[in-house]
């Protein structure tokens, strides 16, 4: 007959301070350990056998009953790729990348699920109370903030992915930079959260972003490290590398302001110049003979069509900057077979566009301080008002610098707006007063001051929130501390009072 070795005291012991063995398992195993010996098993082993099997069942009889919400031992764990810096208690989240419709209470539902919420607040203009499109989620504890972080980091939220990050409250340690990276070259497919996969593995990562121009991505980013060799790694392993079959640059981040302060420096120093309206008869030996006198020319090209014909400009390298300086100083608006040259140092296509831009808007701006608080809006006009009967409608009020009625470019038809100008302000702001609401001809026309399109668009954005805000507060009872305000108390929440403007905060437990 087969036997079965009884199991040492010793050995029992081990089982027991090892491993969280079942008791009642353990002695069951004893009982049938000592089941299957015959009288051939040495006694002693059989006696220890059955004192096991004893001690076992004593001990299941007093172990407690596995309830739901008994806590384990806590267990050390390595932090996670998104835990909270070393060293801090903060457990507030910033959330970015938001839809203008989202709401405190859409982002309480969101994130409640994953820990008790303390408050949350949706970042607005002051004026128009306007969504900024960025959050701020405070947590009660640091883990539920983690969980969260790793749960809920690039999670779609009306269309959007929310770009989720620790709340940095040192203004100071925001704008130092340390650990920042620039990549550029990136192929469209690559989204925020495939940067942030890429580069996860080289450290922690505060913030990660790619730029975008609306739905479209602008070929570069933004990784922010913990620590600044986590940042050295990055750069070391991933520049020159191929991303999606595009070899694309990684490098420290510079502020825009040092940046911009490196290129007027390099375009003080400038030497090569552009110049046009030259004769098309230059040859290119005549164009380099032209400038050879103010010092050593490296290259001088003309510019020609497929035709091989001038097309009047061209561009001139000099061996030094003074000598660059001095060609555009003596050469520009010089008359050269019967045409004046124009002669400048060299730009980019994008610092022309730039610089064309810049100008433009200064212009606007001129133009818009000009008729500011003089020029009037006014609609609702009757279909046969045409320009000189809307002047004459205004003109008791002032000198009327223009009157226009707006009309269809393709039909000729009135719009049923125009503008009037006065010379003077105070002579606009008596017409309003006088002028809205009056019938001309079979309808009562509305006057006000005209406005920028964006502004007018965005007080009607105010209006319809406000007006929204409203009926979300009859259908609930609960009036808010200021109109327009996106604020929410729920049932058993803080007393209005005791409480931020702009706060959501959850129900007290």
């Amino acid at each position: 007959m087969a036997t079965t070795a009884a199991p040492s005291i010793n050995e029992a012991s081990v089982q027991q301070t090892e491993a969280p063995v079942d008791a009642k398992a353990v002695a069951a195993a004893a009982a049938a350990a000592v089941a299957v010996t015959d009288a051939s098993v040495d006694p002693v082993a059989a006696a220890a056998a059955t004192a096991a099997a004893a001690a076992a069942a004593a001990a299941y009889q007093q172990q407690p009953l596995p309830y739901a919400n008994q806590q384990a031992a806590p267990v050390a764990m390595a932090p996670g790729p998104n835990a909270a810096p070393a060293g801090t208690t903060n457990a507030s989240l910033y959330v970015g990348d938001l839809d203008p419709a989202v709401t405190e209470a859409q982002l309480f539902d969101t994130f409640n699920a994953l820990g008790p919420v303390a408050s949350i607040r949706v970042c607005r203009d002051a004026v128009t109370r306007r969504s900024l499109g960025y959050a701020y989620v405070n947590y009660h504890a640091v883990p539920d903030a983690e969980r969260a972080l790793d749960n809920l980091n690039y999670a779609v939220l009306k269309d959007r992915p929310m770009r989720i990050m620790w709340s940095q409250r040192d203004p100071a340690q925001r704008r130092a930079g340390a650990g920042n990276i620039f990549i550029k070259n990136l192929d469209p497919l690559i989204d925020t959260r495939a940067l942030h996969e890429t580069f996860t593995a080289f450290g922690p990562i505060l913030s990660c972003k790619v730029a975008m121009d609306g739905e479209t991505s602008r070929g570069y980013g933004f990784v922010h490290f913990e620590d600044g060799d986590s940042a050295e790694q990055a750069i070391k392993h991933v520049n020159g590398m191929l991303l999606n079959e595009r070899k694309v640059f990684v490098g420290l981040h510079v502020p825009r302001k040092e940046r911009m302060s490196k290129i007027e420096e390099m375009r003080s120093k400038f030497t090569n110049i552009y110049v046009k309206n030259l004769d098309e008869s230059i040859s290119d030996e005549e164009f380099r003979t032209m400038f050879r006198a103010f010092g050593e020319v490296t290259s001088a090209i003309l510019t020609r069509d497929s035709d091989g014909k001038s097309r009047g400009f061209g561009f001139v390298n000099f061996a030094s900057h003074e000598e660059a300086r001095v060609a555009v100083e003596e050469m520009h608006e010089k008359e050269i077979n019967g045409k004046q040259l124009y002669v400048s140092r060299a730009q980019k296509k994008s610092e022309r566009e730039e610089e064309l831009r810049r100008q433009y808007e200064r212009i606007r701006e001129e133009k818009l301080n000009k008729y500011q608080g003089v020029n009037l809006y006014v609609k609702n006009l009757d279909d046969t008002i045409d320009d000189e009967k809307l002047r004459q409608e205004f003109s008791v009020y002032g000198v009327i610098t223009s009157a226009k009625v707006m009309h269809d470019d393709k039909t000729g038809t009135s719009k049923g707006f125009g503008f009037v100008c006065f010379s003077s302000p105070e002579e606009a702001t008596k017409a309003v007063t006088d002028m809205n609401g009056r019938m001309i001809a079979t309808k009562p026309i509305y006057v006000a001051l005209a406005q920028r399109k964006e502004i007018r668009r965005q007080q009607l954005s105010a209006q319809v929130q406000q007006r929204n805000q409203i009926r979300m507060q009859q259908a609930v009872g609960m009036p808010g501390p200021y109109p327009g305000a996106p604020v929410f108390y729920p049932p058993g929440g803080m007393p209005p009072q005791a409480q931020r403007p702009g706060m959501f905060y959850p129900q007290q437990m």
